[in-house]
């Protein structure tokens, strides 16, 4: 009869150890898989975050062009480009010569 329990007691040994290498494998398997999901992921923020520091680059670019547009626009140089292009002024005594159409 002990023959019987030792070699029950040896199979259950061996079915746990089996179940707990078989659970082992399992949780490593998706440690793995989540790992390279997370890789994945990194690569994937890291390119954004590059793609964003580009973006800010030229939006600095941007604005400090903006700011120099804006000094030019305080020019006596950018009013006086205004009259002449919008307007159509001239100084007192200035002629404009304009070619004509060849119809």
């Amino acid at each position: 009869m002990e023959r019987r329990s030792d070699r029950r007691k040896k199979r259950q040994t061996r079915v746990s150890f089996i179940l707990a290498a078989l659970l082992v494998l399992i949780m490593v398997a998706i440690v793995y898989v989540n790992g390279r999901s997370l890789h994945a992921r990194l690569d994937q923020n890291r390119i954004r975050i590059e793609q964003l520091e580009q973006e800010i680059e030229d939006e600095k670019q941007r604005a400090a062009s903006i700011e120099e547009y804006r000094e030019y626009t305080r020019t006596d140089q950018f009013i006086e480009q205004i009259a002449r292009e919008k307007l159509g002024l001239l100084y007192e005594g200035e002629t404009i010569f304009r070619e004509e159409d060849g119809r």
